[in-house]
């Protein structure tokens, strides 16, 4: 029996009512008009240089990632439940990393098993003890949802660490509306071209206790070899703060120092776009060549503001963000607002009797794996995958989670043949600073092989314009 997936723009045969002002103008793109459409936009996005290199697989290292010119529309009442959803989970991450590098009061009520905190291997020692400015570790908070249903959304992940793509989401609307400017006076869009301002202050409402004027920001990045480099410079850009390397800063006296034509300049904000292993030769990977020697120091010492912080990465875990609607339950007094996506834990014996009994119907996937590397789709792999994989997860359990195969909702997506559903999910960026903001959308990326629920742009997905209407 084929499974029943929500279309997110048709009901029965009735157009769901945030997607009407969509139809005539779907119904009136000829294939020609489309085509000649879809190479602008692959034009502009290789002319301002958006491109996303899979370095290690060989192709093309200038790649641009699919764009789908078909938006995705949220109603206002829908968006607002996310608004609140993601807000209150963002609350509670960074309340739960406050807690585990200091009195660890969720571990000793028994709420959470001690071994996947203090294990780790994404907790960080070096920061134990220390509370960052306004006790905010993940200051950028990426959370993938995904929707099954009118009024059915799960959280897949949380990102804490260094989110990506929201240069996408910038992009993708100034390409709409240049291409499409009837389509933005037919409907009231809510803006998202105030993030990078958001970012700036967040980033400033941060600046740490030695800062005594107007703090002084950059982004550190590890180069142009970096597949996200692109959206390191634009987003350095967009703010008007310098884009730096590892060998552009330097510490003394208790401080960071930025090189400049002009001399050195003191750094108070670091929005890091590197992996905490090569922040600090002198603090973790002594072989790191991308880190500042004796960051860490300042940071401790109140000189400088990491963000977001070294050890954030213990709350994106896989196996952690099992516990995180008990993380709301526990330090907001709250009932979460975003359903997790029911988990079983293959460490646990019984979960993992489930999971090796219903391989082939399960999406299973590393505790530390990203971009859609490391995991099994069943009901998409073949028995030898199936089989391969099963001897993973036996050999390391504590690897590996599974979770049911959501049937994701699609949007309509255009296709050589014309329009098709495809499936897609969601990445707003919650912004934690002195407040807690968001702009109303989203990177929305969506599977375009027919069938596919793997919409990584790493593996072959695409990206598509999130609206919002306004009231």
């Amino acid at each position: 029996m084929a499974t029943e997936y929500f279309n997110e723009m048709y009901q029965g045969r009735e157009v769901r009512v945030p997607y009407r002002q969509l139809q005539d103008w779907m119904g009136k793109m000829p294939a020609e008009l489309r085509q000649m459409k879809q190479a602008e936009a692959e034009e502009l996005f290789r002319r301002i240089g958006i491109t996303f290199a899979v370095y290690g697989e060989g192709g093309d290292p200038d790649r641009l990632i699919p764009f789908d010119m078909f938006p995705r529309v949220f109603a206002q009442d829908e968006w607002r439940k996310l608004e609140r959803g993601i807000k209150q989970r963002a609350r509670a991450l960074n309340a739960f990393l406050t807690d585990v590098y200091g009195r660890g009061e969720i571990i000793k009520a028994g709420k959470i098993p001690s071994r996947l905190v203090y294990r780790n291997e994404a907790y960080e020692k070096a920061v134990v003890g220390f509370t960052p400015p306004r006790g905010v570790y993940s200051h950028i908070v990426g959370i993938d949802l995904v929707r099954t249903g009118p009024d059915q959304f799960y959280v897949l992940e949380d990102n804490c660490r260094t989110p990506s793509g929201v240069s996408y989401m910038l992009e993708n609307r100034e390409i709409m509306m240049r291409m499409f400017p009837g389509l933005f006076q037919a409907n009231r869009i809510e803006p998202v071209d105030g993030y990078a301002e958001l970012l700036r202050r967040t980033l400033a409402s941060v600046a740490p206790a030695k800062c005594d004027r107007e703090p002084t920001i950059a982004i550190l990045t590890p180069g142009h070899f970096n597949s996200a480099y692109y959206e390191h410079s634009f987003l350095a850009d967009l703010m008007g703060v310098e884009l730096v390397e590892g060998a552009d800063l330097f510490v003394r006296d208790g401080f960071v120092w930025m090189r400049t034509t002009e001399g050195p300049k003191k750094l108070d904000v670091i929005y890091r776009r590197i992996d905490d292993a090569f922040i600090d030769p002198l603090c973790f990977r002594p072989d790191s060549m991308l880190g500042v020697p004796g960051l860490m120091d300042v940071y401790r010492s109140g000189g400088v503001t990491i963000c977001s912080a070294p050890g954030a990465g213990v709350a994106d875990d896989k196996a952690v963000y099992t516990f995180v609607p008990e993380m709301i339950r526990f330090y907001l007094g709250e009932t979460p607002i975003l359903e997790n996506v029911p988990t079983w834990q293959c460490a646990k014996t019984d979960d993992l009797k489930h999971v090796l009994a219903n391989l082939g119907e399960l999406v299973v996937k590393e505790v530390h794996g990203s971009g859609g590397y490391g995991m099994l789709v069943g009901p998409k792999s073949t028995k030898e995958q199936i089989a391969s994989f099963r001897e993973r997860i036996i050999a390391d359990p504590e690897n590996y989670i599974a979770q049911p195969t959501l049937a994701l909702s699609t949007v309509p997506t255009f296709v050589d043949e014309g329009v098709a559903p495809r499936h897609v999910d969601l990445r707003p960026y919650c912004l934690v600073g002195e407040r807690i903001e968001l702009v109303p959308g989203g990177l929305t990326r969506v599977a375009l092989k027919e069938g596919s629920l793997v919409v990584n742009s790493s593996q072959g997905g695409g990206v598509k314009d999130t609206w919002v209407l306004a009231e």
